[in-house]
């Protein structure tokens, strides 16, 4: 036994869906990320939340891995990076069952903040049927 846990790997952005009708974690909801801004709007990447309601790691339908994006973000120092998080809360809540469609978060990414190229973005978002809210998570 090693007494050190191991983490799985994890992407640059992640998320985490509440259900704010339970207070329970959103299990298979439908995610895609996008990048808007520089070079956009790339390939959405897409996942689906876990039983705990997370997204960890993305597929990239074509193109570059998240991963391999923000090993390269060298090559546009102290760009700052629009991305977008797009929950499908029609497939989640069903169709007539929502306000929403869709919701969708758009955040920056980089300049100041990125420091030596390494970060970690998390979004957080509370959802609900008739409302939700977010945040940066850590």
């Amino acid at each position: 036994m090693s007494g050190a846990a191991t983490n799985p790997p994890r992407d640059p952005i992640t998320t985490h869906v509440l259900d704010s009708t339970t207070g329970l974690p959103a299990p298979s909801l439908p995610v895609s990320l996008t990048l808007l801004n520089p070079l956009g709007p790339s390939t959405p990447f897409t996942a689906i939340t876990s039983a705990d309601g997370r997204i960890n790691t993305w597929t990239p339908q074509a193109g570059p891995s998240l991963s391999e994006i923000f090993a390269n973000l060298g090559e546009h120092a102290n760009a700052k990076m629009v991305w977008s998080l797009k929950f499908d809360t029609k497939a989640y809540w069903g169709e007539g069952r929502t306000f929403y469609p869709e919701v969708e978060v758009k955040f920056f990414v980089g300049g100041d903040e990125m420091g030596a190229g390494a970060g970690h973005w998390h979004v957080p978002v509370l959802l609900g049927p008739w409302g939700y809210t977010t945040y940066r998570g850590s």
